[in-house]
This record gives C-alpha cells, sequence and structure tokens, in this order.
C-alpha cells in the first residue's frame, strides 16, 4: 500500500503534525507500506534544522528523520518554504524542497491520501 500524507499545520502549537508524522512513522513501519510526506503552508516548519525543544517533549526534527531508515520520501513545498523566508535554509534530512508538480506525482502514484 502505498500512502501519502500532506501536513498543512505549522511544527508547533498544535498537534496535528505530530499526529500526522507518529502515523506516518508507525505505518512505514508496517511491512509492504510505501510512505512519502508532503509538507505545505506553515508545516514547511516542521523541517526546520537545529530545533530545539524542552526534555520530554515532541521533537518533529527527529520525528521527520526517523522516517528515512524507512525509505520515506520528505518534500516541502518550495513556494511555501520562499513565503516563510526559508530559501536556502537546509532542511532535516530527509526532507528536500519539492514542487506542486511533485505532488501531484505523488497523488497519483498514492493509494491512500490523508490530509492533516
Amino acid at each position: 500500500m502505498k500512502t501519502l500524507f500532506i501536513l498543512n499545520e505549522p511544527a508547533y502549537g498544535n498537534e496535528r503534525s505530530y499526529n500526522a508524522l507518529r502515523l506516518a512513522l508507525s505505518l512505514a513501519k508496517a511491512e509492504g507500506q510505501e510512505v512519502r510526506v508532503f509538507l505545505m503552508g506553515d508545516a514547511v516548519t516542521c523541517a526546520k534544522t537545529a530545533q530545539k525543544t524542552p526534555e520530554g517533549y515532541y521533537n518533529l526534527e527527529r520525528m521527520l528523520k526517523g522516517l528515512e531508515p524507512k525509505g520515506a520520501l520528505v518534500g516541502c513545498c518550495g513556494t511555501c518554504l520562499d513565503a516563510r523566508g526559508m530559501t536556502g535554509d537546509p532542511l532535516a534530512v530527509p526532507a528536500r524542497r519539492s514542487t506542486l508538480a511533485e505532488l501531484t506525482e505523488w497523488a497519483i502514484w498514492a493509494d491512500k491520501v490523508i490530509a492533516f
């Protein structure tokens, strides 16, 4: 099964992006599952590097890094990065700058699309 997650909410302030990444990580661990994550709008802040969160608090940069060994792809909307002044900023591995055209390809690829 191929699943695409589309995140729109900010990294912190509510738990939608956190819950989306929890589900993506859980699904990526399951046998026969392929996962892709696309960050749009304020969700591109999930891919910001050097996040410092309080001890015991979730850290979305670490969660994104946890997707890499599972082979998950993570794209960040380039327009959304630019709008937030994140042009040229390093992104948390495995996140990379992407496009709406690639999101379109991923939506066609997916058996399921889950939006948060």
